[in-house]
C-alpha cells in the first residue's frame, strides 16, 4: 500500500518535484512511521469484523466485549493520528532544513506557506 522506500536507504531522494532532497534517515523514519500505521489499520480492520459479528451475534457476552474492543479501536485510531502527525512535523523540518535560506513557497513550522514578494522595479 506505501511506497517501499528501503531501496532508497542511504541515498538521497529527489523526486520531490521542486529538487529538494531527503536524505535516507529521513526515509527511514517515514517507512517505519508508514509501517506502524498499515500494522494499526490491519489490527483495525479485525477489530472491526469481530465487533460487527459480536453484535449481529445479540449474545450479551459478545456484546459487553464489544465494549473493550471499541475502546482498543478508538486508542488505536488515536495512534494513527499521532504517527501522522509525527510524519507531518518531521517532513516539514526536512524541508525546511533541505531549502535553508530560501523563503520563496517554503512551509514554515506552522504548517504555513511562506511566499517572497517580489516588487516590479
Amino acid at each position: 500500500m506505501f511506497p517501499d522506500f528501503q531501496e532508497m536507504e542511504g541515498e538521497t531522494f529527489s523526486g520531490l518535484g521542486n529538487g529538494t532532497q531527503l536524505d535516507g534517515k529521513v526515509l527511514q523514519t517515514f517507512q517505519k512511521n508508514f509501517v506502524q500505521v498499515q500494522n494499526i489499520l490491519d489490527q483495525n480492520r479485525l477489530l472491526i469484523n469481530e465487533i460487527n459479528q459480536n453484535h449481529e451475534s445479540k449474545i450479551p457476552d459478545n456484546l459487553s466485549r464489544n465494549v473493550g474492543l471499541i475502546r482498543e479501536l478508538n486508542n488505536n485510531i488515536r495512534r494513527v493520528v499521532d504517527l501522522y502527525g509525527d510524519l507531518s512535523s518531521s517532513f516539514t523540518k526536512s524541508m525546511e532544513a533541505s531549502s535553508e535560506g530560501d523563503s520563496s513557497g517554503a512551509l514554515k513550522s506552522d504548517g504555513k506557506a511562506g511566499h517572497k514578494r517580489n516588487r516590479p522595479g
